[in-house]
């Protein structure tokens, strides 16, 4: 890929200086911790095993009783803070180990603490197996089996889809009629905030119908004497609250929680801890605000910037050396995050005196910047440079990958998905309409034309049952005529069945794109949105970009056979991904959403899709947009006065997505790429806000101090390239960040300004340093 294509600030940044984190001090426990002092012994020995504590690390440690927030920045450390603590209060303090509690919300977490705590000076092999070190649900499931439960846990993806398919057929419903996925996740966030399935919304009837399946779905585990991972939780908070004896007996064992990864519990979570740490409240909670990306889950950031009103005269202690990236990335994250206004007051700091500046990538659309990517990619791992291993994609929605799956797909590269591995055109939503081309093409083509019944609002084994009868009759080159003869065949379905034979017939004319815009013109976007059932599984935005995302790959096509055979293709070849052995953890590239990402670090990372509409993506911009983007640009101080209630909701959808991008940037350890497509789906898309904002002049003066003159960052090619000064037109707007080269020959000599193209304001004559 040529270097050139790269830029060292997003296009259209207002400000040239890039951000850059100070340097944290070098100081550790070697220099902190003093010989004479009674803990010393612990921290020399933590030093011969090679863990050496910054000054903050340290006073977390040495926290002993009292509730205690650590805020951990981004690569801070936090996970060697916990387990040092642990040691610290069963070697130090000469706690039990019997008596510390510690959770978190993976098990290979859980099991890392536990290994690792076991290496710790002055911890026995007898006692770090003492050491309860688990996450939620095998803790209290662990609680529940010592109290005599034993229901067997339904946990198996695949059967409980299974089920879920069953019970909606035993009531009359279609089999796709919601997906399995979005049944269970609404029953999860019910319990998770502490409710009951009897609790579950029935104002439509589309939530009446969810509900029925869901009552079934649990009485079926009740009857089979079974119960889930969120079951646990609510049966064990339930049986705290009744049996005050048994809680008793947690808060007598337990003096000591730990909670990893605070910023993702739940109502439900949160619950169950604030019960057990009474009423000693000796609990420390590690996680970080800006990190709190799982709302959907029923993550709440409040939890860590209320946790003092819960806990008056509670410690905070905030982590804030990254020993993770170098100052350009870490920079970048304090740069996007620092706008958020609901989070705790935190810059980080780089361990680390050096690192590649992050690349802006600004391709025209999504299979450009596919190609720019995987050219990349294979080059680096061709010349020697990197494994395929080193690389991370990660985006916002799964939607967003459909490009660069293709190109991994076609290119032979190997990759992991940490997604579903479902192509585009296997949703169930965009199956529909590549069938009505698949008809244009083979009129006799049987699956196609079952799939395509319910948008004529007929069932599709009646329908299909009486087309093959009629066929053992008399066949016919278009077999979806049959339905004309259906028995009890209404005469407004007879017109739609006619209209749609048209239709079909006149597709193979057109264009792909063409002919999927007509689809979804004649009829397919009214039966989606008119769907009710389709309305409460998938928000409508949603539904629209699947579609366009189905049309921007259709365009790059010249006739609809070929798009057909492209898709038979790739998806042939991601059924071959999905072989056993294929998807295992290797020398493969990782691909996986922001969402998945949290936790995780890469030597080098893609962010993709770093576009208006994308990241922010398009739900968290609806309404009023043009105020939306006012009120992030120009967020209030508190204490000014200046109300933003009416937009309150808008604002933390937006934080969120602010949260994404931070998260994001702050997976790269080494190197960092942002990628900001000009189109999105066929529509203009502005470089993200969130990349525009960390280079406003705002704090860039803060962001250089301490930065040597001759250190400090200065235009430059991502190759280190010279620069050199142009004359420009820069635009006088205050909020604006437009400029243009002037036309070469003194075509606007003559000119005293001339309107922005971006906002129409003045633009007056100046100098710019570019890239020679």
């Amino acid at each position: 890929m040529n270097k050139l294509l790269f830029h060292n600030i997003p296009p259209g940044a207002a400000g040239e200086h890039i951000p850059q984190a100070s340097i944290a001090s070098a100081r550790t426990s070697r220099e902190i911790v003093r010989p004479g002092e009674p803990d010393a012994v612990y921290f020399r020995r933590l030093e011969e095993s090679g863990i050496l504590l910054n000054a903050s690390q340290i006073a977390a440690v040495r926290h002993y009783r009292g509730p205690l927030l650590t805020l951990a920045g981004a690569g801070s450390g936090k996970t060697s803070v916990l387990i040092c603590r642990a040691g610290y209060l069963l070697s130090v303090r000469g706690i039990s180990p019997s008596q510390l509690l510690l959770l978190t919300f993976s098990n290979k977490a859980a099991a890392e603490m536990r290994g690792r705590i076991a290496l710790l000076p002055g911890v026995s092999e007898s006692g770090a197996a003492r050491l309860q070190a688990r996450t939620f649900h095998s803790f209290f499931l662990y609680f529940l089996r010592r109290q005599g439960l034993q229901q067997e846990i339904f946990n198996e993806t695949r059967r409980q889809h299974i089920l879920l398919k069953q019970i909606m057929r035993e009531l009359g419903l279609p089999k796709d009629a919601y997906p399995p996925e979005t049944l269970l996740a609404l029953l999860s966030t019910c319990k998770m905030n502490l409710g009951e399935p009897g609790d579950l919304p029935e104002a439509s009837a589309s939530e009446k119908e969810m509900k029925a399946v869901l009552m079934l779905y649990e009485q079926w585990k009740l009857d089979n004497f079974k119960i889930d991972f969120d079951d646990v939780l609510l049966i064990a908070c339930r049986m705290l609250r009744e049996k005050p004896e048994l809680l008793l007996e947690l808060q007598m064992r337990f003096l000591y929680v730990m909670v990893d990864e605070f910023q993702d519990t739940n109502a439900l979570q949160y619950e169950l801890v604030q019960m057990i740490a009474r009423p000693q409240h000796n609990l420390m909670v590690v996680g970080d605000d800006d990190q709190t990306i799982y709302s959907f889950n029923g993550a709440r950031s409040e939890f860590i910037l209320e946790f003092e009103k819960l806990y008056p005269g509670a410690r905070v202690i905030t982590l804030d050396i990254n020993y993770r990236s170098g100052p350009a990335i870490v920079g970048l994250g304090n740069g996007i995050i620092r706008h958020n206004t609901r989070r705790r007051s935190k810059t980080l700091q780089a361990a680390r005196g050096s690192g590649k500046q992050p690349c802006y990538l600004r391709p025209q659309t999504a299979d450009e910047e596919a190609g720019q990517i995987v050219e990349h990619i294979l080059s680096e791992v061709q010349s020697g440079a990197r494994n395929y291993s080193d690389f991370a994609l990660l985006y916002r929605a799964s939607s967003s990958n459909r490009a660069m799956l293709e190109l991994l797909l076609l290119r032979g590269i190997p990759y992991i998905d940490y997604g579903e591995g479902q192509l585009l055109y296997e949703h169930w939503l965009i199956s529909p309409v590549l069938d009505h081309l698949r008809l244009s093409v083979n009129r006799r083509n049987f699956a196609a034309m079952e799939n395509i019944l319910p948008t004529l609002y007929m069932s599709r084994e009646k329908g299909m049952n009486h087309i093959r009868r009629m066929e053992g009759i008399q066949p016919k080159q278009g077999p979806l005529i049959h339905l004309l003869s259906l028995p009890g065949m209404e005469d407004f379905k007879s017109v739609k069945l006619r209209e749609r034979l048209e239709l079909i017939r006149g597709l193979i004319q057109l264009t792909p794109v063409q002919a999927i815009r007509q689809i979804r013109t004649a009829f397919y976007d009214y039966f989606i949105e008119a769907n009710e059932r389709h309305q409460a599984t998938l928000h409508r935005e949603m539904l629209k970009e699947m579609l366009d995302e189905l049309e921007a790959s259709a365009e790059r096509f010249d006739s609809i056979p070929v798009f057909l055979e492209f898709i038979d293709h790739v998806t042939e070849c991601n059924e071959r991904s999905r072989l056993p052995g294929f998807n295992e953890q290797g020398d493969r590239v990782a691909l996986m959403t922001i969402h998945k990402s949290k936790g995780l670090e890469f030597p080098v990372v893609f962010l993709i899709g770093a576009s208006e509409g994308i990241l922010p993506h398009s739900s968290a911009l609806e309404g009023d947009r043009l105020k939306d983007r006012k009120t992030a640009q120009t967020t209030p101080v508190r204490g000014t006065g200046t109300s933003v209630a009416g937009n309150a909701a808008g604002l933390a959808a937006l934080e969120e997505e602010r949260r994404l991008a931070y998260v994001a940037v702050t997976r790269a350890r080494e190197e960092l790429f942002i990628s900001s497509p000009a189109q999105h789906r066929g529509k203009k898309a502005e470089v993200s806000r969130f990349m525009l904002s960390a280079f406003r002049a705002t704090g860039v003066a803060a962001a250089l101090s301490g930065i040597p003159a001759a250190a400090r960052p200065f235009p430059r090619t991502a190759s280190g390239g010279r620069t050199h000064r142009v004359p420009v037109w820069n635009c006088t707007g205050s909020r604006c960040p437009g400029w243009t080269r002037m036309k070469a020959g003194g075509a606007e000599d003559h000119l005293s300004s001339k309107p922005c193209p971006l906002c129409s304001s003045p633009m007056e004559k100046g100098s710019r340093e570019v890239p020679v």
